[in-house]
This record gives structure tokens, sequence and C-alpha cells, in this order.
């Protein structure tokens, strides 16, 4: 029997109608269902599993309902495992969850006839080192991000690309972007849109002091150190907006592209597409 899992966003009241609707659809085509913790909150009865295991039951595909955030948090837990996500936006802007609700049951059955499209996305893998040992480590679709706290002074951040030093930043943060991640908050501070294809990422200062500190495009076969000089003041790393983790002074945030891809099924729109409808990217 194939396998499929769904991943959904947390307090969304349509769920309690659309989850047993969902289920149903795949009982009826032939479909073993795998339920995090979230889905099975609408389906009563229905086992769950943690989120981070679903790639152990090895499903043809991910079924996100919910937000960009819900598939950001979905890519984490698959990526590795390499299961292909298809997002459905239940959220506001639906960069990546690009779906409608209207079109959720054409597009499961174009999945489930192999007539979707597959697009490969890079991920970044993100290192905290602190006294020369790794602290903690992941995995990202679109971003890592060290900056303050609400109530800091501006941190330096001293930045090296495969151990050369290359800048200084007095700033609110810095963000190590995917192409994937260009589009989110490294485009709200200021960064380039780069195509999901490109083989590089982008680095970012967020409210540098200098004006003379711009974004920085770079080839994804660099290693990214950013060394952290907090001088007491309070700093975190953010991956993709939502794991936090406390930093220390002199700490080091070393970046490099993923060993691991997040694969997206898409529906049969290019980029630019959606640039316009979720951007308006060049409407006049």
């Amino acid at each position: 029997m194939k396998t499929v899992a769904i991943i959904s966003k947390p307090d969304k009241p349509e769920l309690l109608e659309l989850v047993p609707e969902v289920l149903k659809w795949f009982e009826e085509h032939g479909y073993q269902t795998v339920l995090d913790d979230e889905t099975a909150s609408y389906a009563p009865g229905s086992p769950s599993v943690e989120r981070t295991t679903i790639g152990e039951h090895d499903p043809k595909f991910v079924l996100v309902l919910g937000g960009d955030g819900t598939l950001l948090s979905a890519a984490r837990a698959v990526a590795a495992a390499k299961i292909p996500i298809l997002g459905v936006n239940l959220g506001s802007l639906g960069f990546l969850t690009e779906v409608p609700l209207s079109e959720l049951y054409e597009t499961l059955a174009a999945v489930d006839n192999d007539r979707c499209a597959v697009e490969k996305r890079s991920m970044v893998h993100c290192r905290l080192v602190r006294h020369d040992e790794t602290v903690v480590e992941f995995h990202a679709l679109n971003d890592a991000v060290i900056n303050k706290s609400a109530i800091s002074r501006l941190v330096s951040f001293d930045l090296y690309l495969d151990n050369v030093f290359v800048s200084n930043y007095k700033a609110d943060g810095v963000i190590v972007s995917t192409p994937t991640g260009s589009t989110a908050y490294s485009l709200a501070a200021g960064g380039p849109i780069l195509m999901p294809s490109v083989d590089a990422l982008v680095i970012s200062p967020v409210c540098p002091h200098s004006l003379t500190h711009r974004p920085l495009v770079v080839r994804d076969t660099v290693e990214i150190t950013i060394e952290v000089q907090s001088a007491g003041e309070e700093a975190f790393l953010s991956i993709d907006g939502q794991v936090g983790v406390p930093l220390e002074d002199n700490d080091k945030v070393l970046c490099r592209k993923s060993p691991y891809s997040c694969t997206l099924l898409r529906m049969r729109k290019t980029f630019f597409d959606v640039l316009r409808t979720k951007l308006k990217l060049g409407i006049r």
C-alpha cells in the first residue's frame, strides 16, 4: 500500500473539516496515512508520530496543510530522507505553499499519477562552535540568522569566507540565506532575489551602522564563518525563523551548503509567475 504523510499548521479552524475530507480521499485512492501530532488532533482516534520521525515511514510524499512556516518545518524534518513535499496554502502569503485550497484534489490526483513537476531546492548547513566544540547544528531551507535581542545595542560580527577575513559588521544582525530564502527575510533586509537554481548563498547585514555594508552573494562552495563579538549584549541564532539558540561572546557560526536538498512538488508555474503573483513583481 502507498503511504503519504500529512503535516499541518496548529490552530487552523478550517482543518477540522478539511483533514477528515483529505483522509477520506487518500483512503479511496489506496493510501495509508501517517499523521503528525497537529494533524491527528483534527482526526480523533487516528494515531500520530513525531514530525521528526516521518521519514522513517517512507511516504511517497508529504502533504503540508498550512503556510510557508509549516513547509519550512517539514523540510527540516524530511529533507535527509529525500521525501517530496506538496504545500497547500492555508496561510497569508504562501510563497512556497503555492497550491490554493481550491486546487487541492486536482493537484493530489496529479501527484498520484506522477504528473506533478519536481523541483530541488538547496539548503544551508549551520553549525554553532563554542570553544572549538560544536554545540548544535541545523539544516535550513530559508536562512540562518544571527541577531541581537530587541533591547540590545548593536552587536559586532566578523565575517570570514574560507577562513579569509572579509569585513566587520556592527549591525542588528546578519542573515545567511539560500536562493529560496532570498525572497524572505533577506529580501526585507535589502538583499537580492536569486533564482532557486543559482548555486549561491546571500549574506545580508540587518540595519548595519555603516551604509557601505551591502548584501554579498557568494558561491555555495565556500564556508561562511561569522564570529560574534557581543560585548555582553544578547544575541541569538535562529533557523528559518523557528528554532532559536542563545549565543555567547566569541561564538562562531559556520554556514555552508547542506548535503541535503528539499524536494518540492510544484504546479506548472515558473518562479517568475510566483514572484508576480505573491510579491507583485513587475505588476504595472
